[in-house]
């Protein structure tokens, strides 16, 4: 019975992606995105862990009389942001999965 050599191989192989999943996670820190809103009046520099790591607003954007709008432009920029440190983690892992549908892993 070879089941035992198949499960060694494919236990092996989890411990492989294990490793190059953790790698990919380190490597996430170092990657950074940006998101902006109102055309580049707010920038969001955000890394691959989702943390913000730059706020930028161009002076022309701060209005004392409407505050609700710089308001509405740094969350857009956030989410923005948010999205595309989504988009990165969903690309780097495929690779890792070298296109194995893996469901609920990402």
């Amino acid at each position: 019975m070879r089941f035992g050599g198949n499960m060694n191989q494919m236990m092996k192989q989890v411990k492989k992606l294990q490793e190059q999943m953790q790698q990919m996670q380190a490597e996430l820190k170092n990657k950074t995105v940006e998101g902006t809103a109102g055309g580049g009046m707010v920038t969001v520099t955000m890394n691959g862990h989702k943390e913000v790591l730059a706020v930028r607003i161009r002076p022309e954007a701060v209005d004392p009389d409407d505050v609700e709008m710089l308001e509405d432009l740094v969350r857009a920029a956030v989410n923005n942001a948010l999205k595309a440190v989504d988009e990165l983690i969903e690309r780097d892992m495929g690779k890792l999965a070298g296109g194995i549908n893996l469901p609920g892993l990402f």
